[in-house]
Formats: structure tokens, C-alpha cells, sequence
């Protein structure tokens, strides 16, 4: 399997919600003859105390139970996360919400259960099995609890604080995935923006149209190594690509080269997931900050939590070496050139949105002021010129915006809150 349909399956396996309860179903199947070989051979007390239509009145209760589970567990949680997305943003279903393990453990409970209550349900003859009654009771009883527990996790995994947390969350640990080395005072990053020169080929890419969810570097080093070539691919992770667009352009002896190999290292998509994107992070949670800083919504404060994370994640970025736009073979060798970000790209992505649309609002302008000032403090000073320029465009945009000399005063002061914690309030 090429390399790009595996990372296709992989990244569509985390982000779906029937997988889990298709695994309940493979093990129902066979846990349901381990514990009927088991009371069949094992268990001292083969009867259940209240007979047969006992147990096929307990057995039916869950049975009903559980479907009543799961069909309000996915229709009110349907609603649930149509609702949030439309207040915050509709990338958070595939990144945030279908991802939650609860979630999906919960349902395959729920599935396990059902599937084990009718299993033995068909097993009641004249006499009971006492072993297969009483698991399918405890499941019953743990299906209760677990429903409670999930009406209590969804309510408070959809509020906009816990939804901004976990994309955090998220960002954080892509960031480390992508960027493993610490920050030495400099970037690899090279200029790499452009052509070295006319290409020797160019291969289009053949699918459908798509998003580049990720790519194999160290797979077309190898390809560019082996043929002798050096590869540009001239589009970042994350950038939409037409079908008849140029995907990669070749440089060097293209005479024996197998082309199909090529786009086997790119993995494409319908949308953008944040596996191997760090800044799909950055551009989710900047939506849900100007969203919220919409007239039509006007809530500063989720623009607040919002900035919280945005400082998060700017500060794990500052303290990682960022990765260059080009790569070398073991021998030192150029042998790909790609689009990569760099820190202003992380920067301007984080900030100017946000202070475009709410450098208006007190909460907003003093909390990017306080972001700013706190990035300046932790971060080496190879990161300081370009946060320092948005520290500068911030204070101009308060002094256009804010023409009362107290309302300019109280919106150039820093403030991690937002509004009621400034800096020049403490003693």
C-alpha cells in the first residue's frame, strides 16, 4: 500500500464515530462464545434465582435501554454539535468533537451491550444461565452510568472554553510532532518561495481535486536521491490543488524516472486536518475568535479564550526550530524544495485577523497587547522583530479607533483578561 492511501486511512480512522462500535460488534462476537463455553463448563450455579421470565424481563428492559441510549446519544449530540459549529466553527466537528474518545467509547458501550443482551436473550431456554444474565445486567447497569456521564462530558465539552482548549490541545502536540528540535537562536528557513530555474519537468497531479494533507519528505528524498533529481513542490500543507495543477517540478535527468512514484509521498484530501498542519490549528481557533467578534454574535469574551490559546501556541512554536524550505539527501546533497511556514507566517496568522476586527474592543486589544508583551518576555530574541511590529500595528489601530483620550488610555494598557486585571491596576 502506497504511502499516501495509508496516511488517507489512518487520518480518516481518527476522525470518524462508527469505528469504535464496529470494533464492540467483533468482539461481541467473540466474547459471546467465550462466556457461553465458560457457563457451560465452568460455573457451579447454572440457574437464574427469579427463572426465566426474570431474566428475559431484565434482558429486554436493557435491550430497550440501550437503544434508547444510543438513539438520543447521537441525535441530541447531532444537534449539539450543528449548534456549536454554527456559533464557532464548523471545522471543530471532524477536529474536535468526532475525535473525543469518550464519545466514541460511550457508543460502543451502548453497542456492546445491546448486542450482548440479545445475544443472550436468545440463549433463555427452560432454564436461565445465571453467568450470562448477570454480565449482561452489569453491562446494563454500566451502560446507565456511562450514559449520565456522557450527558455531563458533552456539556461540557461543547462550551467555547473546553472546544478552544482541546484544539490547543491538538495544535500543541502536532507542533511537537512536526517541529521535534528546540530553538537554537535560528531557523533553517530558507527563501525558497520561488524556482531555481526552469524546471526539467513538471507532473500535474492526476486525482481529484483536493486539499495536501501532508507529505512524505523523507520518501521524496529518497525518489530525488535514487533518480538523481532534485523535487519542488511548490504548494504549502494545507493549500487547496486542482486537478491539471503542477504537483511536483523536477530538475535534473527525468530520462529513467517512474512518475507514478512521485505523488505516492502526497496525501490529499476534501479538507484540511491538523495531523501534520500545524497551522490548520492556528486557522480554527482565529476563526472562533472572529466569529465571536461579529456584530451579529458580539461575544469578546470566547475572542478572549480564544487569544489564550493563540499565546499557547505561539509560545510552543517560538521555543521550535522551524523547518527549512529545503531538504538534503545523507550526503548533503539539495534534493527537495518545498513550501514550509515560517515564524511571521505563525505570527501574522495569530494576530492580524483578530486585531483587524477587534482592536475595537477593550477586551480584545488589551489581551493581544498582553500576548504580545508576554511573547517578547519568553521567547529568544531572534523572535522579538516581528512581534515587536505587531505590537506597533496594534497601537496604531487602537490610536485611529479610540479618539477619546480615557477610552485610548484604557485600550493601550495589557491585560491577560481581557478587561479587569491590567497591569498598571497592580501594586
Amino acid at each position: 500500500m502506497s504511502w499516501n492511501r495509508w496516511y488517507g486511512i489512518k487520518s480518516y480512522l481518527r476522525s470518524t464515530l462508527w469505528v469504535v462500535p464496529f470494533i464492540a460488534l467483533l468482539f461481541y462476537v467473540m466474547v459471546i462464545q467465550v462466556v457461553d463455553w465458560i457457563n457451560a463448563r465452568f460455573i457451579v450455579i447454572p440457574l437464574w434465582p427469579w427463572g426465566t421470565p426474570g431474566a428475559q424481563r431484565i434482558l429486554e428492559t436493557i435491550v430497550t435501554l440501550t437503544l434508547t441510549f444510543i438513539v438520543f446519544t447521537f441525535g441530541s449530540l447531532l444537534v449539539a454539535i450543528q449548534v456549536a459549529s454554527g456559533q464557532l466553527s464548523p471545522r471543530i466537528i471532524a477536529t474536535a468533537l468526532l475525535r473525543d474518545n469518550v464519545i466514541r467509547t460511550t457508543v460502543g458501550i451502548f453497542i456492546f451491550t445491546l448486542l450482548f443482551s440479545v445475544g443472550v436473550l436468545g440463549r433463555l431456554e427452560a432454564e436461565a444461565p445465571f453467568f450470562l444474565v448477570g454480565i449482561a445486567g452489569i453491562l446494563g447497569f454500566a451502560s446507565l452510568i456511562a450514559f449520565l456521564y456522557l450527558i455531563d462530558h458533552a456539556a461540557r465539552l461543547l462550551r467555547p472554553v473546553s472546544i478552544v482548549q482541546r484544539i490547543g490541545d491538538l495544535g500543541c502536540d502536532v507542533i511537537e510532532k512536526v517541529y521535534p528540535d528546540l530553538f537554537d537562536g535560528h531557523d533553517s528557513h530558507t527563501d525558497s518561495r520561488r524556482t531555481i530555474n526552469l524546471p526539467d519537468r513538471t507532473i500535474p497531479h492526476r486525482g481529484k481535486s483536493g486539499v495536501i494533507l501532508a507529505v512524505n519528505l523523507k520518501g521524496l528524498v529518497k525518489e530525488a536521491q535514487r533518480f538523481g533529481l532534485v523535487i519542488e513542490l511548490p504548494h504549502f500543507v494545507g493549500s487547496f490543488l486542482e486537478s491539471g495543477e503542477p504537483l511536483f517540478r523536477l530538475y535534473g535527468d527525468i530520462a529513467k524516472i517512474e512518475e507514478r512514484r512521485f505523488p505516492q509521498n502526497v496525501a490529499i484530501g476534501p479538507e484540511r486536518t491538523i495531523e501534520r498542519d500545524p497551522t490548520f490549528a492556528f486557522r480554527i481557533i482565529v476563526d472562533i475568535a472572529i466569529k465571536a467578534l461579529s456584530k451579529a454574535i458580539n461575544d469578546p469574551t470566547t475572542a478572549v479564550l480564544a487569544v489564550d490559546q493563540l499565546n499557547r501556541l505561539l509560545r510552543k512554536v517560538g521555543e521550535r526550530r522551524l523547518h527549512g524550505d529545503q531538504a538534503f539527501d545523507k550526503s548533503g546533497q539539495l534534493r527537495l524544495i518545498l513550501q514550509t511556514p515560517n515564524w511571521e507566517d505563525f505570527v501574522q496568522l495569530a494576530v492580524r485577523e483578530i486585531r483587524f476586527y477587534g482592536a475595537e474592543n477593550f477586551q480584545v486589544a488589551r489581551r493581544l497587547r498582553a500576548m504580545l508583551e508576554n511573547l517578547l518576555k519568553t521567547l529568544p530574541e531572534a523572535r522579538h522583530p516581528t512581534l515587536r511590529t505587531e505590537l506597533d500595528l496594534l497601537a496604531d489601530a487602537v490610536k485611529t479607533i479610540h479618539v477619546l483620550p480615557a477610552d485610548l488610555a484604557l485600550a493601550s494598557i495589557a491585560d491577560p483578561q481581557g478587561l479587569g486585571a491590567g497591569l498598571s491596576h497592580r501594586v
